[in-house]
């Protein structure tokens, strides 16, 4: 019995005593209740609070409402127990055959235990990594591409449709910096004053002149159009293929400069001032976001005529709500806690609800450190450690499961040795290490001549033991509901290596063998427990997925 299950259980208990006229309730009989697992095996498989909730809402004293609670809970198929503690806490202990039934639905369920509908017809857009196609993706950025993927995972394992969405920052002064940079490394001249000076730029030049020598020969303006081109080409075509390697696949790649040559920023500045927010101020357009809460009015239009990025940053709001997002999420960096305010104004100031259309996550620094020296980034200077090294000197699976185990708000601090290390201190080796012990436990079954049952008793799986694992794997649903509503892939993480030290104490646990031993045929309760070890196995293959890991089958 799931803790779902559990919950309209006592939802149809509620529901008869108040039809009985047992009990009334002014808000009426709620469609579910919170059930949670005690920190206690000795107080029972589930309890809940239900009667501290609702007791003196129905004028009774909660104690007394629990006593009507645990008399229906008792009638219920699947229960065994049901003890009332201190004021009114009611402690719940199911049949093991109703607890045995988890696994069944697990193995049945495959790759979809875990997804809910909590979220179904929600369609999000979800923005996690604002580049400058003008450098190699570093570790700023690779924060988010891990986070960014595990909640629009999670999203999605909720019901929602959602959109992984890249925004190039491919106008600006910035693009015509580096590709002067990468004309200047390709005539043989100094870098440009505030150029990019990194190795990769003399590398991009190179083949670019070897794919088209004639370059060199362009008129001057012609010529630097042309190096800022198929540089900008060249470098995202990298961005986009570290990425995939990373496991991080967006499904739109939106560039700022389409914004412009569609016309989009002037239809958007359009729509806003038709909701009577815009201002002309000192020969400026100006939108009024203070009446939303902003600390000032944000100008969009400089006197020179120059568009501001914030105007760019209205469009595009725009143009996604306009493509049919009912929420638009952003991840932004540390250094943008201002934009908070100002993308929930400009939301009102278009109309929408801050609330419910738009939302903003800020995510804080990450240092990565070999030894005791911390290794520091600077795009510019070129001392850049890219997603790319990255990817090379830890691996996918290790740098992705260390970054999403933690809060994005959190600063964080890797040290390489710790985190591709093959011991169970590692929490991504001792996670995937479990996977990879239920796959071999299944291949030694296998070996014995054992397979999947049709049919098993699950009361069978009656070892304390065996109910700790199934409750733990019950909980996967609710956990990754949770992360979804929250916003919080790490708690998939987290999950899994409390689950994963479930599993490993009822693996070391003699009464609780898989296998036959020795000359020993095979049992029904051999074959059940294979049910057990397969629903393991789901659980933690559909956990790592969540978080873009991989789930090995030898280690």
């Amino acid at each position: 019995m799931t803790p779902e299950q559990l919950s309209t259980a006592i939802v149809d208990v509620l529901t008869t005593l108040s039809d009985e006229g047992a009990i009334t309730l002014p808000d009426g009989v709620p469609t579910s209740v919170t059930v949670e697992r005690p920190r206690s095996k000795e107080h029972g498989d589930y309890a809940t609070n239900v009667a501290l909730q609702l007791g003196k809402k129905a004028g009774l004293n909660p104690r007394a409402f629990a006593e009507l609670v645990q008399t229906g809970l008792l009638q219920a198929d699947g229960i065994d127990a049901v003890d009332i503690a201190g004021p009114g806490f009611l402690n719940i202990s199911v049949s093991a055959g109703a607890q045995g039934v988890i696994a069944e639905q697990v193995v049945a369920a495959g790759a979809s235990y875990g997804v809910t509908d909590s979220l179904h017809g929600e369609k999000i857009d979800v923005e996690f990594i604002s580049a400058n196609p003008t450098g190699p993706l570093h570790l700023g950025h690779t924060r988010w591409a891990v986070v960014g993927d595990a909640i629009a995972r999670v999203l999605e394992a909720a019901g929602a449709t959602v959109t992984r969405e890249f925004y190039i920052n491919d106008r600006g002064n910035q693009m015509n910096l580096f590709g002067a940079s990468i004309e200047a490394a390709a005539l043989g001249q100094p870098t440009p004053e505030d150029g990019y000076h990194g190795g990769y730029i003399a590398d991009l030049a190179q083949e670019i002149v070897d794919a088209d020598p004639a370059i060199l020969d362009l008129p001057a303006d012609e010529r630097l159009v042309a190096f800022r081109e198929k540089g900008y080409a060249l470098q995202l075509a990298q961005q986009q293929e570290q990425l995939d390697r990373f496991n991080t696949h967006f499904d739109v790649w939106f560039s700022e400069r389409s914004l412009h040559d569609s016309n989009d920023v002037a239809a958007g500045l359009e729509k806003l001032r038709s909701q009577g927010h815009l201002f002309d101020a000192d020969g400026a357009l100006w939108m009024r976001t203070t009446d939303f809460g902003d600390d000032k009015d944000r100008v969009l239009i400089r006197s020179n005529g120059e568009l501001t990025y914030f105007a760019s940053d209205t469009a595009y709001y725009v143009n996604k709500r306009e493509r049919g997002f009912d929420r638009c999420i952003y991840l932004l960096g540390a250094d943008h806690h201002g934009y908070v305010g100002r993308l929930r104004a400009m939301a009102a100031c278009a109309g929408d609800d801050p609330d419910r259309n738009i939302e903003v996550l800020i995510g804080q620094l990450v240092k990565i450190v070999r030894g005791d020296q911390e290794v520091r980034l600077s795009k510019r200077a070129g001392e850049i450690v890219s997603l790319e090294e990255l990817i090379d000197e830890i691996g996918t699976d290790a740098l992705r499961y260390s970054l999403a185990r933690y809060p994005a708000d959190s600063p964080l601090v890797l040290d390489v040795a710790e985190i591709t290390k093959a011991s169970n201190d590692n929490p991504v080796y001792y996670v995937q290490y479990g996977h990879a012990r239920t796959c071999r436990m299944m291949e030694n079954a296998a070996e014995l001549g054992m397979s999947m049952p049709q049919q098993f008793d699950p009361a069978l799986l009656s070892h304390e033991k065996e109910g700790e694992l199934l409750r733990s794997l019950a909980e996967f649903p609710r956990v990754v509901a949770s992360a979804a509503e929250l916003r919080h892939p790490h708690r998939v993480a987290r999950y899994l290596e409390d689950m994963t030290a479930v599993f490993n104490r009822w693996y070391d646990t003699r009464e609780c063998r898989m296998l036959p031993q020795g000359d020993e045929p095979v049992a029904p309760v051999n074959e059940a427990r294979l049910v057990l070890v397969a629903a393991a196995r789901t659980v933690f293959a559909n956990g790592l997925g969540l978080l873009g890991v991989s789930a090995p089958e030898r280690m």
